[in-house]
């Protein structure tokens, strides 16, 4: 798997993708989602290519404090092939150089799977409350 930036050509590939691994919700608009990111930290938006096909995102984020993961996805034919482990050390080389002391992530609580994905890399369970607000309300 090659990994690179996300480029606007990739769109459609990555939607696709984050459909196939139901991480697209109706209240998140995964084109607008693309946008925002494009704007705001678009070095930490990465993509993992085989023969040229996007199989591989994650979104990553850092705003000086902690680093961000959302949208890590591979393709289901492909999982458990070491795509998401190569995918999120790439990330966490590119926070660690910008200084970033510590990566949070969302992960709901019923995907018991993914968390134990996570927990494999060495994420633990955060004693904390994840709390949201929606400041645009049309999505």
């Amino acid at each position: 798997m090659k990994i690179r930036p996300f480029e606007i050509n990739d769109e459609t590939a990555v939607i696709q993708l984050w459909k196939e691994c139901g991480l697209t919700v109706p209240w998140n608009d995964p084109q607008l989602d693309i946008q925002r990111k494009l704007a705001v930290g678009r070095d930490l938006f990465l993509v993992g290519t085989l023969e040229n096909k996007v199989i591989a995102s994650a979104m990553g984020g850092y705003e000086g404090h902690r680093g961000w993961v959302n949208y890590l996805a591979v393709d289901p034919e492909v999982q458990n092939h070491g795509f998401g482990a190569r995918l999120m050390e790439h990330l966490e080389s590119l926070l660690i150089a910008k200084g970033c002391p510590k990566i949070n992530l969302q992960v709901r609580s019923s995907n018991v799977g993914v968390i134990e994905f996570y927990q494999s890399l060495g994420y633990g369970v955060d004693d904390t409350v994840s709390l949201g607000k929606r400041l645009i309300a049309d999505e």
